[in-house]
């Protein structure tokens, strides 16, 4: 009868060791998951467009370009963050582009939703007659 008990007694306790060490690793995956979430929450993907526009483009049609572009955000719930600005470099190094736009997303689904956006596309419109040469590039913040 005492060596049942203290069978009973080991098989328990080892239970108990197996139970902790299964609770354990589920903890440490789970804080991964957790600080690879926030990592990835952290990261923005960034939408630059940088314009050269036409000799010919007036000041009107310009200021047209920019408030149709600035109004974007408003209109597309997917950015995140939006700003834009015209250059000022005393570098010289410009290659003739004068207009920054700096357009940012949570993931590329919110990118996938913007470009094809009515009113994305009612933008380039406005500016496609005016644009001599356009660079874009995106990436993840780092």
């Amino acid at each position: 009868m005492k060596n049942i008990y203290q069978f009973q007694k080991i098989a328990i306790l080892a239970l108990v060791f197996i139970f902790c060490g299964c609770v354990s690793v589920a903890v440490k995956e789970n804080s991964k998951m957790t600080s690879q979430e926030t990592i990835n929450q952290d990261k923005l993907l960034r939408h630059i467009v940088l314009f050269k526009f036409k000799e010919n483009t007036t000041k009107e049609e310009l200021q047209e370009i920019e408030d149709t572009f600035a109004a974007l955000p408003s209109k597309i719930s997917e950015i995140v963050d939006f700003e834009w600005g015209t250059n000022n470099s005393p570098e010289g190094l410009d290659k003739g582009f004068t207009h920054s736009f700096f357009v940012s997303f949570k993931n590329e689904e919110g990118r996938a939703v913007y470009l094809p956006h009515p009113d994305h596309k009612a933008f380039v419109e406005v500016a496609s007659p005016h644009i001599e040469d356009v660079l874009v590039l995106d990436y993840w913040t780092k």
